[in-house]
């Protein structure tokens, strides 16, 4: 097992250290100088020169990416132009909210695409599995943004049980964050589970096909222990893969969703800052999801140890 992690995270820094490169030549080094894209085209000369001093812009590229990697390992992201803070603090600020947001969708997602995988598998080609996969495949054509509507619609505005939008902060309590987190929550685990269903429900029925399947019956084991006992723990390698895409998803896709409910979550700081041509913020934001897409693909290898203890071994 300890090899195995020493491998894992091996990959895992050599990714890191290859999503900086990408971002910083990406960013930096396309043509353009960011200090005339922060100050526009009727800038006087003299400002243009004196901001691109302030970024940088006049050292070398790999002096101002070695700073930048040293100060990234440090917690020193830079200073927004536009916000004139630390890219560091606005992070921290925008993370508050994106993740515990990111984390109560992908829990529902599973809760909803385990229960309706299963019972759609165990009830194959029944009139159960007919309707909860139609209702998936409604579920996967419809957009985020439309659900969102759609539940603040339902739920804010005709039955006034949930607040239609915004985000007070968790200083007002745990109580008060979740229940301004709900509805974007099911607005981006409605799309999800109907796509993890499916997935649960192809990854369930291969299971049941299996010898070991047979054997279990044979013994006299009932259905219900046969399904969750047996199949799940073996059908759940391929689709935690299909989890751990969708929670890297939810991390880095939330932009419209906290649009729509007002949020200030991470992806509208990142589209703010493309659209205030803020470069510090703008590489922070991306650096930070990835490095957070690349964590969460290394917990989903962690996470089929657990289930499978012979992927330990595997040199793949």
């Amino acid at each position: 097992m300890t090899a195995f992690l020493a491998r894992r995270l091996l990959g895992l820094l050599a990714t890191l250290a290859a999503m900086s490169l990408l971002v910083f030549c990406t960013l930096d080094l396309l043509p353009g100088n960011a200090a005339d894209m922060a100050l526009g085209p009727d800038a006087a000369p003299e400002a243009v020169q004196a901001l691109a001093r302030q970024m940088g812009l006049d050292r070398p590229a790999w002096a101002r990416y070695g700073s930048w990697l040293l100060g990234m390992l440090q917690g020193d992201f830079g200073t927004s132009t536009s916000y004139g803070e630390p890219v560091a603090a606005l992070l921290a600020e925008r993370l508050a909210l994106t993740v515990p947001l990111a984390v109560a969708a992908m829990l529902l997602t599973c809760l909803l695409a385990l229960a309706v995988g299963v019972t759609a598998a165990a009830r194959h080609r029944s009139a159960t599995d007919t309707a909860l996969m139609a209702a998936a495949q409604v579920g996967v054509a419809v957009p985020n943004f439309w659900m969102a509507i759609l539940l603040v619609l339902l739920f804010s505005v005709k039955l006034r049980w949930l607040p239609a939008g915004g985000f007070d902060g968790w200083g007002e309590g745990l109580l008060a964050g979740l229940r301004a987190l709900l509805l974007p929550a099911l607005a981006l685990a409605a799309v999800q589970s109907a796509i993890l269903a499916r997935f649960t429900r192809s990854a369930v029925l291969e299971t049941l096909r299996e010898d070991y399947v047979r054997t279990a019956r044979a013994k006299g084991l009932s259905e219900r222990a046969v399904l969750w006992r047996h199949v799940l723990r073996n059908a759940l390698v391929p689709v935690v893969t299909v989890m751990g895409l969708q929670f890297a998803e939810l991390l880095a896709g939330t932009i419209v969703v906290e649009n729509v409910f007002s949020l200030s979550g991470l992806g509208r700081l990142a589209f703010q800052g493309i659209g205030n041509r803020d470069l510090p913020v703008v590489r922070g934001c991306v650096m930070l999801l990835a490095a957070l897409v690349v964590v969460v693909n290394f917990g989903v290898d962690v996470l089929y140890a657990a289930i499978d203890p012979r992927l330990r071994g595997s040199h793949r």
